[in-house]
């Protein structure tokens, strides 16, 4: 298991993204806009500078539902490999089978 407060942080940063996301993408916008004069463009881009940093969705880090690990994520299951194997024995994951010989 991971450590609640890295989990925490990581939801914590998660709904930062989505409150901060329409906000975000109007800022974009404005600063990748070749047609607007550079003065607005920079003013853009020093406004989204200003956002916080936990709004940017590449600091959200993709980690398994059932442990919180962070490493060996699968995106389609949304869970660790340890997991995913895990629950692959159990049955639980429909069309995943564990292959033993």
């Amino acid at each position: 298991m991971a450590k609640v407060s890295a989990v925490e942080r990581n939801d914590k940063r998660k709904k930062m993204v989505a409150k901060y996301a329409a906000k975000r993408a109007e800022l974009k916008a404005i600063a990748r806009n070749k047609e607007l004069p550079v003065e607005e463009r920079f003013a853009a881009q020093l406004k989204l500078s200003k956002l916080p940093r936990n709004s940017a969705p590449t600091r959200v880090r993709n980690r398994c539902r059932i442990t919180g690990r962070p490493r060996g994520y699968y995106r389609k299951m949304q869970v660790s490999r340890i997991a995913l194997r895990e629950l692959g024995s159990q049955g639980l994951l429909p069309g995943l089978v564990k292959s033993s010989w």
